[in-house]
């Protein structure tokens, strides 16, 4: 039933216009194909999670002998029409269905997917990326994007608490004060997706997960747990821990070894907060209140992503931090 739901929200034109829009997501995409074309052209493709198919015509447009286009939701029936306006309904062959559920019968050279989260696994879709590598992947396969990193650091963000929080301290002259902790649960209850800059940033990033998409196995999703030791580089108040990612777009390492020694000429989309802005912008864990933290102060702890019992595409996020003395969970 969950699963019904979710691929029913993927049915609607605007979540696919969003995400087109996002031009820096797009176009690294194609940019990452047209990098990899000599990997593409004469190959077998599978684009996991096509929505409107404009990877699958991507890859179609870089030489690519066979796509095979897999959706579950019904956005795959205007994929399908695309395809055909296109004049690729000989190239681009689309499935209306779950991976785990679709029959592809040959072994594919190329898996690409869009499979990002906010957050990075907020939707659990990487577990479908995964299941199309074990059923079809040839070995030593290209997978597009090839690795993915989490990251969170610590942040200050005075407006923002300010405009959702302090406001109610004096509302047309009226002291509304009583009104800031229900205020303080509704706003940051859960994690919020939002803009910030780097100036909200009060340390270096630290890592959170790791992913390299030729091993990562699906067991590796159900609980994500690591800990953080971070030096504050200025006075201010802490608001709370702010999470973003970037992908990576490397050629397999028996292919392009080099690539992978040196990630840095590697083709990246990042979300980070100095990046240029994508529709998954950042996600913040509010504070209920603020912690003033001095320059050089330590905040450390752990941080868990698990999914959700009730419903796998649901993140629970369990977070301990401590500073100056004084502990913390969320």
């Amino acid at each position: 039933d969950f699963d019904v739901a979710y691929f029913h929200s993927y049915a609607h034109v605007g979540i696919h216009e969003e995400m087109i829009k996002d031009r820096a997501r797009t176009e690294t995409y194609r940019e990452a194909i047209m990098q990899h074309q000599s990997l593409i052209q004469g190959k077998v493709v599978v684009d996991v999670g096509c929505g409107t198919g404009i990877l699958s015509i991507f890859c179609a447009q870089a030489g690519a002998k066979r796509v095979y286009a897999v959706d579950a939701s019904d956005i795959a029936v205007q994929a399908k029409e695309v395809v055909k306006a296109n004049g690729l309904s000989e190239k681009v062959i689309v499935l209306h269905g779950r991976v785990e559920d679709v029959e592809i019968d040959e072994e594919v050279d190329v898996i690409i997917s869009e499979w990002m989260g906010y957050m990075l696994l907020y939707e659990s879709m990487l577990g479908s990326v995964i299941t199309a590598r074990d059923r079809w992947l040839k070995p030593g396969g290209l997978i597009l994007p090839s690795h993915a990193t989490l990251y969170m650091a610590p942040v200050s963000h005075p407006d923002r608490y300010s405009h959702s929080i302090d406001f109610w301290r004096n509302v047309y002259g009226i002291d509304m004060s009583a009104m800031m902790q229900l205020a303080k649960q509704c706003a940051f209850e859960e994690p919020s997706v939002e803009s910030i800059s780097g100036e909200n940033v009060l340390t270096w990033p630290e890592v959170v997960k790791h992913i390299d998409c030729q091993t990562i196995k699906i067991q590796e999703l159900d609980s994500v747990t690591a800990r953080y030791k971070f030096n504050s580089m200025m006075r201010a108040p802490m608001h709370g821990f702010a999470f973003w990612f970037d992908v990576e777009f490397s050629g397999p390492s028996t292919v392009n070894q080099k690539k992978r020694t040196n990630p840095s000429d590697a083709l990246v989309l990042s979300t980070s907060p100095e990046a240029p802005p994508t529709h998954w912008q950042q996600t913040i864990v509010y504070f209920y209140d603020p912690i003033d933290v001095e320059q050089d102060q330590v905040i450390e702890g752990s941080v868990t992503l698990s999914q959700s019992k009730e419903n796998r595409r649901f993140m629970n996020i369990h977070l301990e931090y401590s500073s100056a003395g004084r502990s913390f969970v969320k």
